[in-house]
């Protein structure tokens, strides 16, 4: 997701799912593998063998067979609702109608590019550079996520929330998402690069344009997206007045484009000096055909998924047989659900909560919340490594933590949000504009923490906001997961843990720059932000040495900051377990002790088979490390798995004490 880089911290991809059984099932072992060696192949090795991945998918594991299970209860409640038409309630036929539009292959089909007119006749008519700065404000709602925020689109939106939400621009819009993807001269990213060229002027001669213009038309497109990423990747947030960057960049029309976004009553605007400045100079100096072919494209690729059959293929082709490995497409109910999901989350969250959510798995989770918060309040009361004076900002910061279960307790009302049985992709388009809108609204108000402006009940991890000092549980990420037949050593090596490892993300390397009510504040000591990046620059250092491939490593700085909530999440979690068990008896359970049957909980979680060309593109883009590596190189560093597990002095999971890291 394009979303500010220090305003989200999201989960592991385990998203909470603990596996379909809670019993710890000794076929998915690989005996031939001893627990010293290589853990997480010893705890999955028969599982990964004989799991192998659909055609239709990128990856399969315990994770993707929980949220298959989901998928088809939501199956299950759009065709109800779309059954009911205008018989059902209001949320019903929103999200019936929604589905319905979805599902009729043959209309899609028909319509072809018919509902794109409006915005294809915007871009056309655009004759100075003022006009593509409103073409860029319009079209850009389109490309907007789930959560209501643009996509960074030439020149994006986004709500920075902190105390007081605040209108952030940020310089982007680019079809290969990440800046680097332009930037990297390695023979890999080349030919992606030659095969998006191949793909943006497909896609516009499915627009209409002449095979001749458009591979000239989609080179422009390739070098105004090369000079954004180098703007969108130079500079350092800065709080503008609406005078002063008006001032600062005279090419661009400010009050223009915030009224062609549907944005007003804006004061400041948080932006990247350089980056304003660099994009101002593209606006007023690149071809008014390229900044049309730039919008075009953009529009097809918002749009690809939910037009015909041709736009489809074309984006299926590119962005998941290619760059994924993915074999066939999903099924078209699959894509549909996930439509309804993304755009109507509230609504069918609502529908999903009332039937199929248990009240007892939040009394529960809440419970275990307390648990380990206790657990972390002690661990932050005895690190020798920090002074008195941060630990008393930190506790401070661990109690005013905010914990959020299940749903809101405030659903969002979209009423006013026009669905029905005609044009799939305008329903799709109006859900992101109306949600957008309704995030700017917000502009200059109070943070709200009771907003599930990012994840839904029914999709997505759990996830810590540093803005607002919150973690969040989605009900999806629960229900089924948090075991009322598991023992307690089950249940804590899995929600426990993911709980840990939330409450950890207020202390890695963003999360402590923020305070305890979410602005952006430097509370550590000198002496303690020192010591803290000694330990951070260890766990860079040690997982920059895993190769997944022969010419791929793990990117330790991305990875920081999960790599520090793995850690602290599992050994907190361990903790609060420990706790919990005192004084009881630690009954064998398969032959297991809790100590054991935590740390195997913990392995198995998140256990799955992902393709290799989707593995290269994860270990790329994304800011977790490949699961394996998040099972074995955390548990290398507890003294409490040595224990479990006997491992002695020299074997692979052992590391030698002055190479062990201790954060949290």
């Amino acid at each position: 997701m394009h979303l500010h880089p220090q305003a989200l911290k999201f989960a592991a991809f385990i998203a909470l799912a603990v596996g379909l059984q809670a019993a710890i099932d000794r076929q998915n072992f690989d005996l031939s593998v001893r627990p010293q060696d290589d853990f997480y192949q010893y705890a999955n090795g028969s599982y990964l063998k004989n799991t192998p991945i659909p055609p239709d998918a990128v990856r399969w594991g315990h994770g993707t067979e929980m949220r298959e299970q989901t998928d088809r209860t939501l199956r299950a409640i759009c065709e109800r609702a779309a059954a009911k038409s205008a018989a059902g309630t209001a949320l019903e036929r929103q999200v019936g109608d929604f589905f319905a539009s979805g599902m009729d292959e043959k209309a899609i089909n028909a319509a072809g590019i018919t509902a794109l007119k409006p915005e294809l006749d915007l871009i056309t008519g655009a004759k100075t550079p003022s006009d593509v700065l409103v073409a860029l404000a319009r079209v850009g709602h389109y490309r907007a996520n789930a959560a209501g925020r643009p996509y960074d689109y030439g020149l994006g939106l986004t709500l920075r929330v902190a105390g007081i939400n605040r209108l952030s621009l940020g310089v982007g819009g680019l079809g290969l998402t990440r800046p680097d993807a332009y930037l990297r001269e390695d023979d890999v990213s080349k030919k992606l690069r030659a095969h998006y060229i191949e793909h943006v002027g497909r896609m516009l001669i499915l627009l209409g344009d002449a095979p001749e213009t458009a591979h000239a038309s989609a080179t422009a497109v390739m070098k105004l997206e090369t000079a954004l990423a180098n703007a969108s990747s130079t500079g350092g947030g800065n709080s503008w007045t609406v005078p002063d960057l008006q001032k600062l960049t005279p090419e661009i029309d400010w009050p223009a484009f915030f009224t062609a976004a549907g944005v007003s009553g804006v004061s400041t605007v948080v932006i990247r000096t350089d980056a304003a400045k660099t994009f101002a100079l593209l606006l007023a100096q690149t071809p008014l055909a390229d900044w049309q072919a730039y919008l075009r494209w953009h529009l097809a690729a918002a749009a690809a998924p939910f037009l015909d059959e041709t736009f489809v293929r074309a984006d299926f082709e590119f962005n998941w047989r290619l760059q994924r490995g993915q074999e066939i497409p999903p099924d078209r109910w699959r894509r549909v659900v996930e439509a309804v999901d993304d755009h109507l989350g509230d609504a069918l969250g609502q529908l999903y909560v009332a039937d199929y959510f248990s009240p007892e798995i939040k009394i529960r989770t809440l419970a275990m919340v307390d648990n380990i918060r206790a657990a972390l309040r002690e661990r932050l009361q005895s690190l020798d490594w920090i002074d008195d004076a941060t630990r008393a900002r930190a506790l401070v910061k661990l109690d005013a933590m905010g914990v959020k279960i299940g749903y809101p307790d405030t659903w969002s009302d979209d009423r006013s949000l026009e669905i029905d049985r005609g044009s799939y992709v305008l329903n799709v388009f109006r859900a992101r504009e109306h949600v957008a809108r309704n995030s700017y609204a917000r502009i200059g108000q109070p943070s709200v923490r009771s907003v599930w402006d990012i994840v839904k009940a029914t999709r997505g991890s759990a996830m810590y906001r540093v803005d607002l000092n919150t973690f969040v549980i989605p009900a999806c990420g629960l229900q089924g997961h948090l075991a009322t037949e598991a023992d307690d050593a089950v249940n804590y090596g899995t929600v426990g843990y993911v709980i840990g490892h939330e409450m950890t993300h207020a202390f890695d390397g963003s999360g402590r720059f923020y305070g305890a009510t979410g602005n952006r504040e430097d509370w550590w000591s000198p002496a303690s932000a020192a010591r803290f990046r000694e330990r951070a620059a260890a766990i860079v250092k040690q997982f920059n040495g895993y190769f997944p491939f022969p010419d791929l490593h793990v990117n330790g700085e991305r990875t920081q900051n999960e790599n520090i909530a793995d850690l602290g999440g599992v050994r907190i979690a361990y903790s609060a377990l420990m706790k919990a068990l005192a004084n009881r008896p630690r009954p064998k359970i398969g032959g297991f002790t809790p100590e054991q049957r935590f740390f195997l909980a913990y392995a198995t979680a998140g256990a799955g088979n992902i393709r290799p060309e989707a593995l290269r593109r994860y270990i790329k883009e994304n800011t977790h490390a490949p699961q394996n590596y998040r099972v074995n190189w955390p548990l290398a560093n507890l003294p409490e798995f040595y224990a479990a597990f006997d491992v002695p002095d020299g074997a692979p999971m052992w590391r030698p004490a002055n190479e062990r890291v201790t954060i949290w």
